[in-house]
């Protein structure tokens, strides 16, 4: 098939550069998901008269521990035979390097906390409602890897293959930033049909669940036509993204499991 049929991918990763003022599509990503996702939760808690001084909290955990979360996940789960002996470069956060896996357990973590300090409810009644606006930070993250010409396919002779030139790619590999972002937009749209239609959001824990169940099973599945990320993963007959997915689909199942088993409250 000629190079002609393919998508040839040669966009600059910075959207604005000013001497040493730079702004990357990826950081705009980054922060459009957070302000769309604060207007999401906004309207949801007016929506339920939820005391909305909970949201400033809320958003400063979610942004620190995101970050702090998927930092730690990269150095630990894809980095760490590199960082044990550059302890100092773990702050590095700008020299790229984050993990999605990561920043779910940190944030995770930081909502236990903000629940037992604010809200004073079961921390999956707070997850029920930032992770429909997560699942469209998702996708606006991955739009930023796609930017970033970083995290995509294998070789492939699709039409819709594209061509990483930024990289000096010459052959079309699978935009799997595309595919995953489909995947989240997806979910996005389902769990917001399910908290503004369905009673789903009085079963504590049932968005959460198939947020997880959706989102990690198409992790799972991108993986197996995604470049490895690391060199240790060559030759593993599933890459760490996959494993770190598995107890995540399960904890989604179980999640869904007992919400319905449990008794409306």
């Amino acid at each position: 098939m000629s190079m002609l049929n393919f998508i040839h991918w040669n966009v600059d990763p910075e959207l604005i550069s000013l001497g040493v003022f730079h702004i990357r599509w990826y950081g705009l990503m980054f922060a459009l998901s957070f302000i769309i996702g604060y207007a999401i939760v906004e309207r949801q808690f007016k929506h339920e008269n939820e005391n909305l001084k909970w949201l400033e909290s809320l958003l400063m955990y979610i942004v620190i521990a995101t970050i702090v979360g998927a930092r730690l996940g990269h150095v630990f789960f894809y980095g760490w035979d590199y960082y044990q002996d550059h302890i100092g470069e773990i702050l590095m956060v700008w020299k790229g390097g984050l993990a999605s896996h990561g920043g779910v357990i940190g944030i995770f973590i930081a909502l236990l906390i903000h629940s037992k300090i604010y809200t004073k409810r079961n921390v999956f009644w707070t997850i029920d409602r930032i992770i429909i606006p997560s699942a469209l930070a998702a996708m606006f993250i991955r739009f930023g890897n796609l930017f970033n010409s970083e995290i995509y396919g294998v070789e492939t002779t699709l039409p819709w293959g594209f061509i990483f030139e930024q990289n000096g790619e010459t052959v079309a590999k699978h935009p799997t930033q595309l595919y995953e972002a489909f995947a989240y937009l997806f979910t996005f749209l389902l769990l917001n049909w399910m908290y503004w239609k369905t009673n789903a959001k009085s079963k504590t824990g049932l968005i959460s669940g198939i947020f997880f169940i959706i989102v990690f099973t198409a992790r799972f599945l991108i993986e197996f036509i995604k470049e490895d990320q690391e060199a240790f993963e060559s030759g593993m007959a599933l890459n760490m993204g996959q494993w770190l997915s598995i107890p995540f689909v399960l904890g989604g199942v179980a999640l869904v499991v007992w919400s319905l088993r449990s008794k409306k409250k």
